[in-house]
């Protein structure tokens, strides 16, 4: 039997990056992101060594973001039925990933990249082979996610990745955000999309910038404006001493999913759930923005913070 030492962190083996006056840590369980630093300054809302990832924090989200109603779906004329990981909506939510181990592929001190195989499974009868590649530079923090369909049929796919950020020590009321969504989806009782409408006139409208506010938000975007060289790019101003961030998307990247979190204690407006996505809530069953990957096929997508 393998050795192992204990005790074990609930997020497993730590991978430590740095770059600069750049920290971060990616953590095994789940390949996503536990901490992002500058400065000794949180960049992202993480989590600490001995927790349980708590509301999504820096989770992964493969093969598909959000939520899809009842947990089931059809695919080529076949039904598929998934656990319901949200019980109280009756939803399946946020992939198959987040609790599974990924293995070190290449490993540098300022550049990891995380492995993991998606097996066929009840619900998801398909394989995937995903790749997640964390890079520190001097632009900030890189991410790119690539999923390959190594099996004999062709298969679904979305993906989203749910990093919180941090601007300050208050709550995200008083700064200043510009988010490029032109449309903003509806949703009903279980958090499934219900349609669609313009930000035009309405309190999600962030395209020009302004203060958050009282405003809640646990609304996905679409229909993003792009600056000249693609880029979607979220940014987030702290008025009282004027430190900046921006996430930038790219074009594979076409929906985005904002969440202050006020239902829940341990975020409740403290930090910016700012989500990346290819495709919207419920696409598994609306087939909207969604990926179909044939045997052999890759899709790739890439996400970042700029942190000043």
């Amino acid at each position: 039997m393998t050795e192992i030492n204990v005790p074990v962190a609930p997020s497993g083996e730590q991978f430590e990056l740095s770059f600069g006056s750049q920290q971060a840590v990616v953590v095994e369980v789940g390949g996503g992101m536990r901490t992002y630093t500058v400065d000794g300054r949180d960049v992202i809302d993480g989590y600490e060594l001995d927790d349980l990832a708590p509301s999504g924090r820096g989770q992964v989200l493969v093969p598909w973001p959000n939520r899809i109603q009842d947990g089931s779906y059809e695919f080529d004329g076949r039904r598929h039925q998934l656990p319901l990981s949200e019980p109280e909506h009756g939803n399946a939510i946020h992939g198959l990933v987040r609790w599974a181990p990924w293995r070190v592929a290449e490993r540098e001190p300022a550049r990891v990249v995380m492995e993991h195989v998606v097996h066929p499974q009840p619900g998801y009868p398909f394989t995937l082979a995903l790749e997640i590649e964390y890079g520190l530079g001097q632009v900030g923090l890189s991410v790119r996610t690539t999923a390959t369909n190594v099996g004999t049929e062709s298969c679904p796919y979305g993906c989203g990745q749910h990093p919180y950020l941090r601007l300050g020590s208050g709550t995200v009321d008083a700064l200043e955000l510009t988010a490029p969504g032109t449309r903003v989806l509806t949703h009903d009782e279980r958090d499934l999309p219900a349609g669609s409408e313009p930000v035009d006139g309405t309190e999600f409208d962030f395209l020009a910038g302004r203060p958050i506010g009282a405003t809640k938000l646990d609304n996905a975007f679409t229909r993003l404006e792009r600056d000249e060289d693609g880029y979607a790019r979220v940014r987030l101003r702290d008025p009282s001493d004027g430190a900046e961030l921006t996430v930038w998307l790219d074009e594979s990247l076409d929906h985005l999913m904002l969440y202050t979190g006020d239902d829940r204690p341990d975020v409740n407006r403290r930090s910016l759930a700012v989500e990346p996505m290819s495709c919207p809530p419920n696409a598994f069953r609306s087939g909207d923005s969604l990926v179909r990957l044939e045997p052999g096929e890759s899709f790739s997508s890439s996400w970042g913070i700029a942190p000043w």
